[in-house]
């Protein structure tokens, strides 16, 4: 399985619009970071993505996305459901499903309205259908399974990823602020998680880097990364951060961080 981390930005974008910060006019490039997608390859050729924001044909084009089977978005905010429509030349020959909950389908059908209508034939609106989760999904040999977590007031989904046949298995959890405990089931002890850690200071909505690691703790994932991150820490200072607090952890908690193949906490890339 093949995972890259398309956007690891918050619905800002990292250069923010206007910002004149030092991480903004940071010429690292690691510091330039999209809004928030990830996409994953099987072994067999299985492709999919989850959320669609709005850099979507960017982000496609960088990585040289070639085909999708599969489209799943975590909620219906913005940066990371308005850029679907750029699936269109990813669907040309046979409808793209696209999964989501309930509330989501009604927002992306009002957003995204002429997709459904009689008019724009040709190449002007994708072919995509649209499909409520209430159970594992399965593409190709990978299978996703849905995790609910807690995006403020809302019920937001994160994502397991297993492929057939194999032992590892990858986590996706981002927007959130709590995990539930019947999710913790869903997420086990994941080879990589993934999560949503937006910055130091507490936020109604979002995971800070602290609580987004002691919840990576408290799951036990093998390796970490930190996404939905905004500008206020580059990405030198965030690995710095994470640095520490494996170290603080250590000290607090006698924590063998090498007894759990040591919790490898960074920041990712794009």
């Amino acid at each position: 399985m093949k995972l890259v981390v398309l956007g690891s930005g918050t619905s800002h974008g990292i250069p923010v619009i206007g910002c004149n910060c030092d991480v903004c006019r940071s010429v690292n490039p690691k510091d330039k970071r999209m809004r928030a997608s990830l996409y994953v390859k099987g072994s067999n050729g299985e492709t999919a993505v989850i959320d669609t924001g709005p850099e979507f044909r960017l982000q496609a084009l960088g990585v040289g996305i070639q085909k999708l089977d599969a489209v799943f978005i975590t909620h219906d905010h913005a940066d990371h459901i308005h850029g679907l429509d750029d699936v269109r030349p990813l669907c040309n020959d046979t409808p793209l499903p696209v999964y989501c909950s309930p509330q989501t389908i009604l927002e992306l059908r009002e957003r995204f309205s002429y997709v459904f209508k009689s008019t724009q034939y040709g190449g002007g609106k994708p072919k995509i259908t649209f499909n409520e989760i209430s159970s594992p999904v399965t593409v190709g040999n990978l299978k996703f399974t849905p995790i609910p977590v807690k995006h403020g007031d809302l019920d937001i989904f994160g994502w397991r990823i297993d492929e057939n046949a194999k032992s590892r298995s990858i986590v996706y959890l981002t927007d959130l602020n709590a995990i539930p405990e019947t999710s913790l089931q869903i997420i086990g002890s994941p080879e990589i998680l993934i999560i949503g850690g937006l910055r130091t200071n507490p936020h109604p909505t979002h995971f800070t880097f602290e609580q987004a690691l002691n919840a990576a703790v408290k799951i036990g994932a093998k390796q970490v990364f930190l996404t939905h991150i905004c500008h206020d820490y580059s990405h030198n200072e965030i690995e710095a951060y994470c640095d520490n607090f494996v170290e603080e952890l250590k000290i607090k908690r006698n924590f063998d961080v090498a007894g759990l193949g040591r919790l490898n906490f960074v920041a990712t890339l794009f």
